[in-house]
């Protein structure tokens, strides 16, 4: 298939995801009333086809491809109120708090002194989450007010750290924000065209496939968690990735303070973020399980001199806790210990603190049992990506250590994995984002005779994405078998094809872009038709010279 073909190609699978992301967001627009988890999964295979003939299209068309493609998804999914969570009501009650002047950790939102905040837009009768008069009569001491809102938990405390609190401030003073949830929803969306913008010129720094941003950019977890319910895990991870991009190429110690600024930052947006805390702090080179060969030249953007590791790990750990403590600093001298806020709720609600909710682990055990199984799991994890992991290739072992969360974890909100896609399109595994599709199902399992009892639907959800996992690195592991020896690299910028005596020449290249040359000629070979989106595993490349 030539290049022309490729990009018509991936328009009509681009157009027909967009298409599909309208159905899930508008199910007016749905006159056979299919259910979302088909229409998602449709999006998923429409999602994969584009990222996969996106491989052998030159870097500049695929580029432009990335962000016009991302735009027009995220453009489909902010274009009708939110579908599949109702998270972003509580943002916007939070930002007009704050307006208000008063600390969002103070108040729950059915509090009586905050009845003069309330609107048509967030209160009204019909709203899904009540307090009912005789609930207000039995807890007098909560002072609360009886009414209906869109905000979830009404009674309850806000969850979120300072960082998505200032978020929330800002996006109330967007144009309209007091009348419709469209501002919030298009200034997440928007920060996820960001990330990609900042991925595409990360990959490039570090050398590694640009093309791989699609990962992000295209997936329907970003559409519909980005543009649609304006999930704050995209500001986190958008804060991650320019953590992580510093941090991987800091030369200075200045550069790796600032890394480790924006990782505090990140996990002050978000808790999840901190999953990618062991990998910054390796101790490894790669050539562990998992990692870089022995011997293997790093990526362009890789520092030398190198920081010493122990000095590294007190700089981005003073810097991280710094940020993360100052952001606070002013919360905790205004209302003391509610900035704890609703944690300790949630995960009660959820089941984490009495061992119900690791769905995969309740298989065998429960209750207290099966927390310190779900602990003693995330620990090893923790030690074998502080072990073997790359500090200077930090999204290999955050993506381990990520997915294991989640697989341990099992949680039924598909957002949770925000920050597993954009780990996948910087370390270039996309296997791992069965995952983020997993969430999916474990959200919504309805398929009619088809579906499996209730108490088994995460456990199906996340086991079947464990296994994908796995057998994607048993065969990475086989052909790495297969290929052992010595490679030489292709010198940058040099195409590859996939014919066994072919001659490279630009009209029919696979990789003939400036800033490709990121596989062997035996790798694209051997490793390239495998990976499920074909892009390169980052084992294998050649840094420029000097």
């Amino acid at each position: 298939m030539n290049a022309r073909l490729r990009v018509a190609a991936i328009c009509l699978a681009l157009s027909v995801m967009a298409g599909l992301v309208l159905l899930v967001v508008r199910p007016s627009l749905n006159p056979a009333q299919i259910r979302p988890l088909p229409l998602i999964a449709a999006a998923w295979i429409a999602f994969l086809c584009a990222a996969w003939l996106l491989r052998k299209v030159p870097l500049r068309a695929s580029v432009l491809l990335i962000l016009l493609g991302g735009i027009a998804i995220q453009l489909a999914a902010v274009s009708a109120p939110p579908k599949n969570s109702d998270d972003l009501y509580r943002y916007i009650w939070d930002g007009r708090v704050q307006a208000a002047g008063i600390d969002p950790y103070d108040y729950v939102p059915a509090a009586r002194p905050l009845t003069g905040l309330r609107d048509e837009l967030l209160w009204h009768p019909g709203a899904h989450w009540c307090v009912r008069p005789a609930y207000v009569s039995v807890h007098p001491a909560a002072e609360l007010a009886a009414g209906c809102t869109a905000i979830n938990r009404p009674a309850v405390p806000t969850i979120y750290p300072p960082v998505a609190e200032a978020y929330f401030l800002g996006a109330h003073y967007l144009p309209g924000a007091d009348e419709s949830t469209t501002p919030i929803q298009a200034a997440t969306a928007l920060a996820a065209v960001l990330t990609t913008v900042l991925l595409l010129f990360g990959l490039h720094r570090l050398g590694r496939d640009m093309r791989m941003a699609a990962l992000w950019s295209w997936c329907p977890t970003v559409a519909l968690e980005a543009g649609n319910s304006a999930h704050v895990d995209v500001i986190a991870v958008g804060i991650t990735a320019a953590a992580l991009l510093v941090l991987a190429t800091a030369r200075t110690t200045r550069r790796t303070i600032g890394g480790g600024i924006l990782l505090g930052l990140a996990i002050a947006a978000k808790v999840t973020p901190v999953l990618t805390v062991p990998a910054v702090l390796a101790r490894g080179d790669g050539a562990g399980p998992g990692g870089r060969p022995p011997g293997t030249p790093r990526d362009r953007g890789d520092p030398s001199p190198r920081t010493p590791l122990g000095r590294r790990w007190f700089t981005v750990l003073a810097a991280a806790g710094s940020a993360f403590a100052v952001v606070y600093v002013p919360h905790v001298l205004a209302v003391g210990s509610k900035v704890i806020g609703f944690l300790p709720g949630y995960l009660k609600e959820e089941g984490y603190t009495s061992g119900t909710r690791f769905a995969i682990i309740g298989l065998l055990v429960g209750g207290r049992a099966a927390i310190a199984v779900a602990v003693l799991i995330l620990a090893v994890v923790a030690l074998a990506v502080l072990r073997y992991s790359d500090p200077y290739q930090p999204w290999q072992g955050s993506v381990v250590m990520t997915g294991a969360a989640l697989a341990v974890t099992t949680p039924p909100f598909q957002w949770y994995a925000l920050l597993l896609v954009m780990l996948v399109a910087l370390d270039g595994r996309p296997e791992w984002l069965a995952f983020a599709a997993a969430g999916y199902y474990a959200s919504e399992p309805n398929m009619g005779r088809l579906t499996v009892p209730a108490h088994y639907h995460d456990a199906v959800a996340y086991g079947v994405a464990v296994l994908i996992v796995l057998t994607g690195w048993l065969v990475r592991r086989e052909l790495a078998r297969r290929g052992a020896g010595r490679i030489e690299p292709v010198p940058e910028g040099t195409a590859v094809l996939a014919g066994p005596a072919a001659t490279a020449t630009p009209a029919v290249s696979t990789l003939a872009a400036a800033g490709d040359g990121q596989l062997t000629a035996t790798d694209a070979d051997r490793v390239g038709a495998f990976l499920p989106v074909g892009y390169p595993s980052g084992k294998h490349r050649t840094a420029p010279a000097g």
